[in-house]
């Protein structure tokens, strides 16, 4: 490389008109007008046009024409302004372009497998297996220079308010957190395994103990599940976690952190105290324990006026403890029956059964219900129904009955799903909400035992703690979650700081004292040296940086993220190992036949 470059390709402004400078980049768009070769030079700072002109030097002229896009330049040349007319206002360097006198080949571009602008429509498969052309994209880049920016502006807020950075491991101890681990076998240790951490959780309780009282780390997690669009196998979190508070201490310490980060990121204001929606209150109203409270359409339960009506359907699921639910779809009584069927099989993807539904028309001066089910509910019933949704004439009345969590959920998802084909969710807020008073524990129906809604080390309500033994499913969680828009991208809790409390809700999970020993006993012991009253929080982070960006996956805030199979497309992890390093970790592998 014979020349360094002087500047970036998004630095260049009217006031170098005239300097001598060296660019290094690659090739965008070549474009040949009336003799005179213009090359874009990119890199991620930005765009550069740089002329090739004939009439200064032939030669220099055919080499330009003979490059090819994305190979590697550096040139060296003087910065004149662009002819009149030709200016480009959205690009910081659109007032000048720099006139070639040099070129030197860095390294020759062999035809991308797509073109390399932002709507490239390549599938994601192939963005994916060639993510480093991927990642040259403009809106790519863009979302790894936000993610940088979130990064950076985290740290500042929490160092600014007396918290640490402190590292904890990721080869450590396998321990149930909610999913399966990583395992990573020792070579010393044969038979033995480390887990990649699903998150720091025991680690940074241990801080507290240690005397660490603020502490935050943007940790790598990893969690062996299965993928969704908003999920990866290796994911990164805002771990925080804080002694000597309660929850209100912790909720108002991270409201001031996403003030100032949405702030500093967007310069949008938000509004704090965030508004706080008891658990009971969320499923009730909203059917999710992650609401989108930015507009309306609240669910209604209907249970008690159908329990006596003519629809055996509604009567008997009521009757055996299930619940109807319904939402008011103001004005959209005009839903064809093609689309009430779609409506039908997207609720049945969250378990119902089916979806009832009502027009709402007026006849003779009084609003009835119209549909194939209507004639099961009398005038009484019918007018019950329309008062308790607040309908009227041109409304399209929503319903699914079944198990209060198959309901709530249903109607919860079909709730957000009209909001969107019905253009009632505003663009460009943001809505945050902390939701509390969470379950302490739910039944795994797969394993038939307890499991803790959130983690085994958080601390249960007073109010509650005398039902740990006797109903611990009424047991309610010291835990929040923070929401945004609809999306849940934190969650926390009080934790347990006693070894008598952490022993009773292993007890009531079904976990012995040999067995918590063998899994949680450094944990343990460690209460038992001075544990002070702590608490803390975990955010998503790249749900977070998605959010904020406008974006549905996280894979495209992620710079090299896995496939929905958990498959790494560019390297081909995961891979087989030679024998030589299977038979150094006393390892077999075991096909299926």
């Amino acid at each position: 490389m014979k020349m360094k470059r002087t500047h970036t390709c998004g630095e260049l402004t009217a006031e170098a008109v005239d300097a001598e400078v060296a660019l290094s980049g690659w090739i965008g768009s070549k474009r040949d007008h009336g003799g005179m070769l213009f090359i874009d030079l990119k890199d991620r700072y930005g765009i550069t046009q740089v002329v090739f002109d004939p009439q200064r030097d032939g030669s220099l002229y055919a080499e330009g024409k003979e490059l090819k896009p994305e190979s590697v330049i550096s040139i060296r040349g003087a910065v004149q302004r662009r002819p009149e007319g030709n200016v480009n206002p959205d690009r910081k360097t659109g007032e000048i372009e720099v006139v070639v006198e040099e070129v030197e080949l860095l390294n020759r571009s062999e035809t991308p497998p797509f073109e390399i602008v932002d709507d490239c429509g390549a599938s994601e498969e192939l963005r994916m297996k060639y993510r480093y052309l991927d990642l040259r994209r403009d809106v790519m880049r863009e979302n790894m220079v936000f993610r940088h920016r979130v990064y950076q502006s985290m740290r500042r807020y929490l160092s600014g308010q007396g918290f640490i950075e402190v590292e904890t491991p990721t080869l450590i101890k396998s321990t149930p957190e909610g999913a399966r681990d990583y395992l990573v076998p020792s070579r010393k240790f044969a038979g033995r395994f480390f887990a990649l951490p699903q998150s720091p959780q025991i680690f940074k309780q241990l801080l507290m103990i240690a005397g660490f009282d603020k502490y935050f780390q943007i940790a790598r997690c990893y969690r062996d599940e299965d993928i969704r669009a908003d999920r990866q196998p290796e994911f990164t979190q805002l771990d925080v976690e804080m002694s000597f508070v309660d929850e209100d201490d912790v909720m108002a310490m991270n409201e001031g952190l996403l003030k100032f980060l949405m702030k500093d990121l967007l310069n949008v204001e938000v509004g704090t105290p965030f508004k706080r929606l008891p658990f009971d209150e969320a499923i009730g109203k909203y059917g999710l324990d992650a609401p989108a409270i930015r507009f309306g359409m609240a669910l209604v339960d209907v249970s008690d006026v159908c329990a006596d009506a003519g629809f055996k359907v509604f009567q008997s699921i009521v009757a055996s403890g299930g619940i109807v639910k319904g939402i008011n779809a103001k004005g959209a009584s005009n839903y064809s029956r093609r689309q009430l069927d779609e409506l039908t099989a997207y609720v049945g993807e969250y378990g119902a059964k089916g979806l009832v539904w009502f027009k709402v028309e007026s006849e003779e001066g009084a609003d009835v219900l119209k549909s194939p089910t209507a004639k099961f509910f009398d005038a009484a019933h019918q007018g019950r129904i329309i008062e308790r949704m607040s309908a009227e004439a041109g409304d399209l009345l929503l319903f699914v009955a079944d198990k209060p969590e198959v309901a709530s959920t249903a109607v919860g998802r079909l709730r957000v799903h009209l909001a969107r084909q019905l253009d009632l969710i505003p663009g460009d807020t943001f809505e945050f909400c902390w939701v509390t008073e969470f379950p302490m524990f739910e039944f795994n129906e797969e394993f038939g035992c307890l499991a803790a809604r959130h983690h085994p080390f958080t601390s249960p309500t007073e109010g509650t703690l005398d039902d740990l033994e006797k109903e611990p499913l009424r047991v309610r969680a010291r835990a929040y979650d923070l929401v945004l828009n609809g999306v849940e991208i934190a969650g926390g809790s009080i934790r347990i700081n006693t070894p008598e409390l952490q022993r009773r809700v292993f007890r009531a999970l079904g976990t012995g004292e040999e067995e918590a020993d063998e899994k949680f006993g450094f944990l343990i012991e460690a209460l038992k040296y001075g544990a002070p009253p702590h608490g803390g929080i975990a955010y998503g982070f790249d749900r977070f940086v998605a959010i904020l960006r406008g974006i549905d996956r996280i894979r495209d805030v992620i710079a090299f993220p896995k496939t929905t199979t958990a498959q790494c497309l560019l390297s081909g992890a995961p891979a087989a190992v030679d024998e030589k390093q299977l038979k150094e970790l006393k390892l077999k592998i075991i096909r299926d036949v």
